[in-house]
């Protein structure tokens, strides 16, 4: 069976793809990618479509071998890259796709400015989908790899046990990260829980992700955000990007593996365009807000799509890389 072996894991490394809809009725959350841009481009640079099974890494990437006759990977995300230990050493940069033969091990290490990455292998990881989706959501043991992070000896099977020998492809230019762009928001739905100068603080001030973030929520650091109404609510329906405060006043913003529901009231609630913006943040880094309105969320929306669908259409063979 071709596969991926994992000789050092990395912090987090799990199987995403498309999100798990359908089941947030029952508690299952969406899980997914924490950057679908991240993912897609990974996907297009093998020739996957833009869903297919992939590995995300978390702050450090893994080490693995080849055991196929061959394979083809791209990593995108973060300013690390690949580096090939055997055979022909070298380090293949992210956002360009390589082929590497039977028996090469290559390693990826701290990922950079980005909290996450994405390992795509052209045709795909062969993952059976759980509940529609072959995404991880760990603390449910659900889909992925055994419902679980990845560990070391782990066989990850792969679709494809050998890759065509062609040119290589790489993205136009390196991943904007977005890191100092403001993350935008639309207020509420529970606004009115909160003080006018609560609303003002939470606009006006600079946050840093916590070190206890997680896929669940990324918890904020910085000033408080006062309550107008008490910090409990009757529990209702959240979604990624759902920005809950809690009665410490700190804000948390629910990310890919958010619960379905809860009961803290929510000031504002990041545009879907911007979700994969937060996912890049590492902990320390800043965080402020803007606040947008509905029909500026949607062409944002529409914004980000275009600009992936340029990027797509902008890969360019790399020069000389053809193995």
């Amino acid at each position: 069976m071709p596969g991926l072996k994992i000789i050092v894991p990395g912090l987090h490394t799990t199987v995403q793809g498309l999100k798990r809809i359908g089941y947030q009725d029952v508690g299952v959350p969406a899980s997914g990618p924490l950057d679908c841009v991240s993912l897609r481009l990974a996907n297009a640079l093998v020739g996957n479509p833009r869903g297919a099974a992939a590995l995300e890494l978390l702050l450090q990437g893994p080490t693995c071998e080849v055991l196929a006759d061959s394979l083809r990977l791209a990593l995108v995300g973060g300013s690390a890259g690949m580096e090939i230990r055997s055979g022909d050493p070298r380090v293949i940069p992210a956002g360009q796709s390589v082929r590497l033969t039977q028996g090469e091990v290559f390693r990826i290490g701290a990922l950079g400015d980005s909290a996450c990455a994405y390992l795509a292998v052209e045709g795909g990881l062969d993952i059976a989908p759980v509940l529609g989706s072959v995404s991880t959501y760990v603390r449910g043991a659900i889909g992925g790899f055994q419902g679980r992070r990845l560990q070391k000896s782990d066989l990850v099977p792969l679709r494809l046990a050998a890759a065509d020998v062609r040119a290589e492809c790489t993205l136009r230019r390196p991943l904007d990260l977005a890191l100092e762009q403001p993350v935008r928001v639309v207020l509420g739905p529970q606004a009115d829980y909160f003080t006018e100068a609560a609303v003002k603080t939470f606009l006006s001030s600079v946050y840093t992700v916590s070190p206890q973030s997680d896929r669940m929520g990324f918890r904020l650091e910085g000033p408080a955000v006062e309550h107008a109404r008490g910090y409990n609510i009757v529990s209702d329906g959240v979604v990624p990007g759902s920005i809950q405060v809690p009665g410490s006043g700190r804000p948390i913003i629910l990310m890919a593996d958010n619960q379905t529901t809860g009961g803290y009231p929510k000031i504002a609630t990041v545009v879907s365009a911007d979700l994969p913006v937060v996912g890049r943040r590492k902990p320390g880094r800043p965080i402020r807000f803007i606040a947008v309105e509905v029909r500026q969320a949607e062409l944002l929306r529409k914004e980000r799509e275009a600009a992936i669908q340029r990027e797509i259409g902008g890969l360019r063979p790399v020069a000389h890389a053809i193995h």
